[in-house]
């Protein structure tokens, strides 16, 4: 097992909220490693469509492109902007509130009704399999405002682990990282200024 010093090679297990907010996920995808450098789950076209399709924002054996997958590294950016400034109580840049607004707009806010064999009548979003980036980019936008403007704005927190990007749900008052992880990186690198000293 590597050292808590040591850079990790695999982004960090999901961050508190992460489940529950596809948004605060999507912020996560990329993360700072320590000593520069980055991981990056949205990396390839294929690896932006395994990331959507695993949380239910795409079908399986969506044909996602590098276009595709532009879009939506470009829309994680500005969602992370929109964190930020909440985490800092600042107004976010027009240029976020530009995006997301773009991003909502992507796909119809109406569902049609269907039959479903094993389901029965169920109600869903239909959309040609050409805007599949655009359903997952609105509903990533969805989920972004309704997290900064609803009960759980208050809890959204940036970790404090100095090498840290990530952002998480703070549970509880005295919560500083997003990880086990980071909370153990910092510890470590006290104990070692400590004993340095």
């Amino acid at each position: 097992m590597p050292s808590p010093l040591t850079p990790p090679t695999e982004l960090p297990p999901p961050a508190p909220g992460a489940a529950e907010h596809s948004a605060l996920d999507l912020v996560n995808s990329v993360v700072q490693v320590p000593g520069g450098g980055t991981l990056d789950a949205l990396t390839t076209p294929a690896a932006a469509t395994a990331w959507l399709v695993e949380r239910d924002l795409a079908p399986p054996g969506a044909p996602l492109q590098e276009y595709c997958a532009s879009r939506l590294t470009a829309l994680r950016a500005q969602v992370r902007e929109l964190f930020r400034s909440v985490t800092a109580g600042t107004a976010p840049s027009q240029e976020a509130m530009e995006a997301i607004n773009t991003a909502l707009r992507l796909a119809p806010a109406t569902q049609v009704l269907r039959w479903d064999p094993d389901h029965g009548l169920v109600q869903e979003a239909v959309h040609p399999v050409t805007q599949v980036v655009e359903h997952a980019m609105s509903a990533l936008a969805a989920d972004a405002v309704s997290l900064v403007t609803g009960s759980e704005a208050t809890a959204l927190s940036a970790c404090s682990a100095p090498s840290c990007s990530r952002f998480f749900l703070r549970t509880h008052a005295r919560r500083h990282w997003c990880s086990t992880r980071c909370g153990n990186r910092v510890r470590a690198a006290r104990a070692y200024a400590r004993r340095s000293a």
